[in-house]
């Protein structure tokens, strides 16, 4: 079986791990931590980034920044992981989901404003695939209204809009390093920042709600509870293994760029001849290979096309069930206008295999499979 995913590994991780031990600090904000810290303010450009137990953690601190109270509303797509919302809805907004673009899949930025009461506090854009939403026209609505833009760049990592790294656009950004992305530390993600009122108060928030922090650097003289928080560290032992993975972010980035574009040449005659859509990559946009997916006519053929692939030992998966309708969903937000493309590209998608290290005779075969499956 071809698997659909495979975590990355560069063979560094458990000689950093082993480092850590002997370093004898294995709770967070070690030297790897710093490290990885360090490695994303240069790497991306941002004020500020600090490792988290996950993304959704990173969103979390995000509504905490953004100081999202009960009935506060919060603009995102619902075309997107249970978390982005969840983040949000913790601190009692509501969720207000909006409808997405049919080539990216990504919040329609021409809808959005549309959407904004005297509730708004923030816009919540969704990098799907790795592939910004359009970032200007996202940013000029948020400012004209002055509200929030939180990024859930959480498939983004390398990723850039107009040369600018995902995550880095907004007031703030969120990473994950969950073993499905493109860079893992198992579980983890990070926050990075871009509004710089906000660092003091996330370096607070991320160390439960202390100024501990700043009682390490000599500026206080002890330290205690001075606002909310949590406990959002991970452990030095991920930021080890992530550190890893972050020596060689280039050489994988190329490595799924390389699979992605043979995907695309070998599938190309599929989606001349209407059989399937592939993806769709704006000129302003570059993308790091998150994903790789075909869009089928219905859901019947993407039904058929799913248990094709499983029948030749190749793994592949739909994707998100639009929020606005689940349980959840409808209980703590609503959806803003016509649901004209959420549902019904939700349907269509298929993801193909797609990981650092995956075989070009690999990527052969799958297509080999889908065009007989089309009987091309």
């Amino acid at each position: 079986m071809i698997p659909f995913n495979q975590p990355p590994v560069t063979g560094k991780e458990a000689h950093y791990i082993q480092q850590a031990i002997d370093m004898k600090k294995l709770s967070g904000d070690g030297s790897f931590s710093m490290a990885c810290h360090e490695w994303m303010e240069d790497t991306f450009d941002c004020y500020a980034s600090y490792l988290t137990t996950s993304c959704t953690h990173a969103l979390e601190m995000s509504a905490l920044l953004a100081d999202i109270r009960p009935g506060d509303e919060v603009i995102m797509p619902s075309y997107t992981f249970v978390s982005t919302a969840n983040a949000f809805v913790l601190r009692g907004a509501e969720i207000v989901f909006v409808d997405i673009r049919p080539d990216t899949l990504n919040i329609d930025e021409k809808l959005v404003e549309a959407a904004i009461t005297s509730k708004t506090k923030a816009i919540v854009p969704v990098h799907y695939a790795g592939v910004a939403c359009e970032m200007d026209a996202l940013l000029a609505t948020a400012r004209k209204y002055d509200i929030a833009v939180i990024e859930d760049a959480a498939q983004g990592v390398m990723s850039t809009y107009k040369g600018k790294a995902l995550g880095t656009i907004g007031d703030a950004g969120c990473f994950s390093f969950h073993e499905t992305k493109n860079y893992t530390s198992g579980e983890g993600g990070a926050i990075l920042l871009n509004n710089e009122n906000w660092k003091n108060r996330a370096e607070i928030i991320r160390e439960k709600g202390t100024n501990r922090s700043q009682f390490f650097r000599g500026e206080v003289d002890k330290y205690s509870w001075v606002d909310v928080g949590s406990s959002y560290l991970p452990s030095e032992l991920n930021a080890a293994f992530l550190k890893a993975q972050f020596d060689e972010a280039e050489t994988i980035n190329n490595d799924r760029l390389n699979s992605w574009k043979l995907y695309e040449e070998l599938l190309q005659p599929l989606a001349e001849n209407k059989y399937v859509e592939l993806p769709f990559i704006p000129e302003e946009c570059a993308h790091n290979a998150h994903m790789f997916y075909v869009k089928t006519k219905n859901l019947e053929e993407r039904t058929a096309l799913i248990a094709w692939l499983k029948e030749h030992e190749i793994s592949s998966a739909f994707h998100y069930v639009p929020l606005h309708s689940a349980k959840a969903g409808r209980q703590f937000g609503r959806f803003h206008g016509e649901d004209h493309w959420t549902t019904r590209e939700s349907e269509r998608l298929i993801r193909l295999p797609m990981y650092y290290g995956l075989r070009e005779q690999d990527i052969y075969y799958i297509t080999n499979a889908i065009r007989r499956f089309y009987s091309c």
